[in-house]
């Protein structure tokens, strides 16, 4: 399809059903018809030609389920591909570079010649896209030169993983440009993974990337975590009369490091009482006999976190159960035990050096006063500040997004739902 042709297309309905693969309803799908116009004319804008052939492309958000600090002690968890995306309409050129401007971005430009990592781009978008090329080329996949614009709704520092969408989203042009899409979702998300750990300088786990890549409901076994088994939970959730709704409470992230540390650090010298590296190598019935043990050696936190990753990591397999037997309300109150773990036993709701804020405390307090009975709620990804996820009934919506909106702000609430697929050519 041309750029110019593009308007057309969308106007006539050509594109709809190709858009209700990602965004389900009618609605929703022509609801994106704009940014995709806007991204559209920000290629002629950028790249000065209306008359090129170009593709469309969305790669998914993600959001964290259950198994709630688990990934890092090779557990198990439960992920989901959510409706905010980013977006890009690419082309290729005749020229041996990549070039991609991201709304509000400067342009990245990356040489198919200059692979190797370069440690002034450690940190910026520049290196996730050299990276994602580098891994293609190590394992014999084809690159080239492509233009590319891209805008997104997953927004930064949400929790709801930006930087792996846009990984995603740039193995997403390069596996449909270049390959003829015969990539598999999860090599692209542990191409990504490599993309973030090596060039970005991140040493992030596979959670991320395999949410945004694979979409829908995800569960993700770490025993191996070179090789994670991967399961694709089948679940329509726009059947079920719920929304997922993500909760901003604005609490800062600066000066935590050390807390987000801790939680790894004292599962791991859990471990280390029983010889072993991670939790997931020691038998849970042996710990369970030796906490007075653990105890002398460790702290008692330590044994609490211990517990939840225990609880929180085989409460995955019962949420994937609920899922398939159609139990949505089963799945709720697994979703409220979750949470409850994450509070009591590895707590991470609050910093223990700032006990007087407590935004995910007081947002968790109010989710359960509109919900109670009705809905779930639970911490959001690395707790301590941030965010808090809610299964909330359609019918109830407006209620909750109001009383949380009286308290962290009218920007606070992200209004989602789980999308059925992740990286994706639209047209």
């Amino acid at each position: 399809m041309k750029l110019s042709q593009l308007k057309n297309s969308i106007e006539s309905g050509a594109l709809l059903d190709s858009f209700k693969k990602a965004y389900v309803t009618d609605d929703f799908a022509k609801a994106q018809y704009d940014r995709y116009l806007k991204t559209a004319e920000a290629f002629a804008e950028v790249y000065g030609d209306e008359d090129r052939e170009i593709c469309l492309f969305s790669a998914p958000g993600r959001s964290e389920v259950c198994g709630n600090h688990t990934d890092h002690n090779h557990g198990c968890v439960l992920a989901a591909g959510i409706s905010l995306d980013a977006v890009a309409v690419a082309s290729k050129n005749d020229t041996n570079t990549v070039n991609i401007k991201s709304a509000g971005y400067k342009m990245d430009t990356v040489s198919c010649d200059d692979l190797c990592v370069n440690c002034t781009d450690t940190g910026r978008s520049k290196s996730l896209v050299r990276g994602m090329m580098a891994r293609f080329v190590e394992l014999g996949y084809n690159i080239g030169g492509f233009d590319a614009t891209t805008s997104s709704k997953v927004l930064s520092g949400s929790g709801l993983s930006s930087s792996a969408a846009f990984e995603v989203l740039v193995g997403t042009m390069l596996n449909y440009l270049f390959n003829d899409g015969k990539i598999s979702p999860v090599e692209i998300a542990q191409i990504a993974q490599y993309a973030e750990n090596i060039h970005f300088g991140k040493p992030c786990g596979l959670m991320d990337q395999m949410a945004c890549s694979v979409g829908g409901f995800v569960e993700i076994d770490f025993n191996d975590p070179a090789k994670p088994v991967i399961n694709k939970v089948d679940f329509d959730f726009a059947s079920c009369g719920h929304s997922l709704v993500i909760v901003d409470t604005k609490g800062s992230h600066s000066d935590l490091t050390d807390e987000y540390a801790a939680v790894r650090t004292e599962m791991e010298q859990v471990a280390a009482v029983f010889g072993k590296k991670v939790l997931r190598e020691v038998d849970e019935k042996e710990f369970m006999a030796n906490i007075a043990l653990v105890r002398n050696q460790v702290n008692d936190r330590a044994v609490l976190r211990a517990i939840h990753f225990f609880n929180d990591s085989n409460r995955v397999a019962d949420e994937v159960s609920a899922l398939k037997d159609g139990d949505f309300e089963r799945f709720k109150s697994l979703i409220i035990e979750s949470g409850d773990s994450s509070y009591k036993y590895n707590q991470n709701v609050y910093a223990c050096k700032k006990p007087l804020d407590q935004p995910v405390s007081l947002a968790l307090a109010l989710s359960e006063g509109v919900l109670k009975g009705k809905g779930a709620w639970r911490v959001h990804g690395g707790g301590f500040a941030g965010t808090i996820q809610a299964f909330v009934p359609n019918s109830l919506v407006e209620e909750y997004t109001s009383t949380m909106k009286k308290v962290f702000g009218d920007d606070s609430c992200y209004i989602l739902s789980i999308r059925p697929v992740g990286g994706i050519q639209l047209a």
